[in-house]
């Protein structure tokens, strides 16, 4: 399930796909902000990648050469990435990766709403932000999405679903919905939005729920707290379904947690092997399971690795979706941002992420937080 809508609206499908994959670039705004933690002694990561499915000079090179004849450089750059054939690279222009920096602080414009593909093909409404315009227009969780703004939106992959709902610069959208087989529509204003990246909620057992959105500033120390403030003896369900991922430094933090310090994962950069570790004093008492499905990406990908493969949760739920392949940030000419593939992550036990997605040790779709209540009270967190 793609996060709600944070990705500013694409020029063109290719770029939308990438785009509204919101924190699909895990690791590239860390690194641009300084926010990968790293071995003290191990070098900077290179702003120019050797090893990237497209040169960075080369997308530089056609914005210039676009700009010195009058036309848009950031449409130039664009095409070479969009022909290199980097599934996940991206432009972004200023004005975008701004907004892009804005919602990794936890905040968006839109209507506050998620969307989803259902099993029986359609798009649905999954989750709808309290207090947001969806939210006062009456929208509810499974509804049916039928039309943005009069397009059809069924046969469109989810990815653009979500970059029309976000919509740019326009401050209306109407939607097309149906309920019990009642069709309508909405007119909707968008608003500047916070999310709430974590909520923690007890659960019947006596057990914890911490359920992570996504990997905002903010959200590790917020897991954190959620487990240090949980009841004695108590175990903990970390729901990182639909968590299409965010701020590296932010899942380092939030794995830290049930952690006492060690690898978190590994990423290579040039070739040359990079590692993540958490700080020591975590709690490694705590009965954990870990909630996960297709719509878990990237960041929440590397959490989800990190304890599976430390023995520290047991996972529950489906594949996940397979994101990870690190980007990073280059400024071009015109002041727009190209973020491309420069190299690929992995588990603490060396498994790849990317394309394969993580196995969770017990699969469950329908009634996956039932089965993942059980298994916690099996494993002696809860009553």
């Amino acid at each position: 399930m793609p996060g709600p809508e944070f990705s500013p609206r694409p020029r063109r499908i290719r770029r939308g796909a990438a785009l509204s994959l919101v924190f699909a670039s895990v690791l590239a705004t860390a690194a641009a902000t300084n926010a990968l933690p790293r071995d003290k002694n191990a070098p900077q990561l290179s702003a120019r990648p050797a090893a990237a499915t497209v040169d960075r000079d080369d997308v530089a090179r056609a914005a210039a050469e676009a700009m010195a004849d009058g036309k848009s450089g950031t449409e130039a750059a664009e095409d070479v990435v969009s022909r290199s054939g980097d599934r996940w690279g991206a432009v972004y222009d200023k004005s975008e990766y701004e907004e892009f920096e804005q919602a990794l602080d936890g905040e968006y414009t839109g209507v506050g709403l998620w969307a989803r593909r259902a099993r029986d093909g359609r798009v649905e409404v999954a989750r709808v932000q309290p207090g947001g315009p969806a939210a006062k227009a009456g929208i509810e969780a499974g509804d049916r999405l039928r039309t943005i703004d009069g397009f059809p939106v069924d046969k469109r992959p989810v990815t653009e679903v979500v970059a029309l709902l976000r919509g740019g610069d326009r401050t209306r959208v109407t939607l097309g919905l149906e309920r019990d087989g009642r069709a309508w529509t909405e007119k909707l204003m968008r608003t500047r939005l916070t999310t709430e990246a974590v909520t923690v909620r007890q659960l019947a057992n006596g057990a914890v729920m911490i359920k992570v959105a996504s990997f905002t500033k903010g959200s590790g120390v917020r897991v954190q707290d959620a487990v240090r403030d949980a009841p004695a003896g108590t175990g903990v369900l970390l729901d990182l379904r639909g968590n299409a991922g965010g701020l590296v430094a932010e899942a380092v933090t939030a794995a830290s947690a049930f952690l006492d310090g060690g690898l978190v994962a590994t990423y290579d950069i040039r070739g040359e092997q990079r590692a993540l570790y958490a700080p020591p004093g975590g709690d490694t008492d705590r009965p954990v399971v870990a909630l996960v499905d297709g719509g878990t990406m990237s960041a929440a990908e590397l959490v989800t690795g990190a304890l599976q493969d430390r023995g520290r949760a047991v996972t529950v739920g489906t594949r996940t979706f397979g994101k990870g392949s690190v980007q990073m940030p280059s400024r071009l000419p015109d002041g727009s941002v190209a973020e491309l593939t420069v190299g690929h992550y992995r588990t603490p036990a060396g498994h790849s992420v990317d394309g394969r997605g993580i196995t969770p040790d017990l699969a469950a779709s329908e009634g996956a937080e039932e089965r993942a209540q059980t298994v916690l009270s099996g494993l002696g967190g809860g009553s």
